[in-house]
Order: structure tokens, then C-alpha cells, then sequence
């Protein structure tokens, strides 16, 4: 008898808790590798990686608020990166052309595409994990809400601490 992924017991939560941690890790392992290379930007990435470092913790909880910090703040982040900036279409290119045997794009570009495959194991964990705590109104709340706040708060520290370019990037991805 098989059982959806959605009504098995919480002892086999482990693969969504793993997925979150993993996926974490490689995105904030992208966040060190890039301020390695750009300085600029080290203060912002290491008030970005504690966004991850939170939905890990509240994840693990089976927080609404955390899974839905770590669905919106990863989604939000492939959506302007990957779609809403050159290098995000350049990745999204080289990772078609790396699938049909072409060129390899430039690390900065292959660093992006490998942060983004971070967040999407993270979005398709939380929204797993989310969805296997039969949520009902007010946990939808508190999923939205938690994804708010991470946005929020990322918006505020690039607005804030981080370089210039940050919020000019920002602007153009969202055509302000």
C-alpha cells in the first residue's frame, strides 16, 4: 500500500528537514563564495544567510512561519535574480546549454545557477513540510506572514547595509 508523501507519519519528515538544511547550506555556501570575491557585499550576505539559518530552526519546528519565510524568501530571490537580472538569464541559459553539452558559462554565473538550486530544494521542502500540517486559515496566515517578514527584512538590509549596486539591482528587478 503506498502512502501520498503528504499523509505519512512525521517521522518521515527527515528527507523535508534534510532537504531545507541542505538547500540552505548551498545557498549560503554561494553567499560566502561570492563575498570572498566581492567584500562589498559581505555584510548583506551574512544578514542574508541568517534568513536561512532561521528557516532552518523554525522549520524544524514545523513553524508555519518559518515555511513560509523559506518558500517566499527563495522564491522571491530566483525570481529577480534568475528572471529579473542578466546574470540570472545567463545562468538560466548556461545551465540549458551545460544539459546539451555546451560551454560552461563563467563561475559568477554557474555560482548564481548553483544558489538557485538551494532555493528551489528549499521551496519544494517548506512547501511540503507546510502542507503535511494540514494548515488551516490561521496557519495560511502565519505562511504568508513569515514570507513577508523574510522579504521585508531582506529589503530593509539591502536598502541599509548594503552596497549601493544592491539597491540599484533591486530597483531594476522590479522595475522601480
Amino acid at each position: 500500500m503506498t502512502t501520498s508523501v503528504l499523509a505519512r507519519p512525521a517521522a518521515d519528515a527527515k528527507w523535508i528537514n534534510t532537504s531545507i538544511v541542505v538547500g540552505s547550506a548551498i545557498f549560503v555556501f554561494a553567499l560566502a563564495v561570492a563575498a570572498i570575491f566581492a567584500p562589498q557585499w559581505r555584510v548583506l550576505h551574512v544578514l542574508q544567510a541568517l534568513i536561512y539559518v532561521a528557516v532552518v530552526v523554525l522549520a524544524r519546528r514545523n513553524s508555519a512561519w518559518g515555511f513560509g519565510a523559506g518558500v517566499f524568501i527563495a522564491a522571491f530571490w530566483n525570481v529577480l535574480v534568475l528572471f529579473r537580472s542578466p546574470i540570472g538569464l545567463q545562468a538560466v541559459a548556461g545551465i540549458g546549454a551545460l544539459m546539451h553539452g555546451g560551454p560552461a558559462p563563467r563561475a559568477d554565473v554557474m555560482l548564481q545557477a548553483f544558489a538557485a538550486c538551494g532555493n528551489f530544494l528549499i521551496i519544494a521542502a517548506c512547501l511540503v513540510g507546510f502542507l503535511r500540517t494540514r494548515p488551516g486559515a490561521r496557519r495560511w496566515g502565519q505562511f504568508v506572514a513569515g514570507g513577508v517578514l523574510a522579504i521585508a527584512y531582506l529589503l530593509a538590509m539591502v536598502f541599509t547595509v548594503g552596497p549601493p549596486e544592491g539597491a540599484q539591482h533591486i530597483r531594476q528587478a522590479l522595475g522601480l
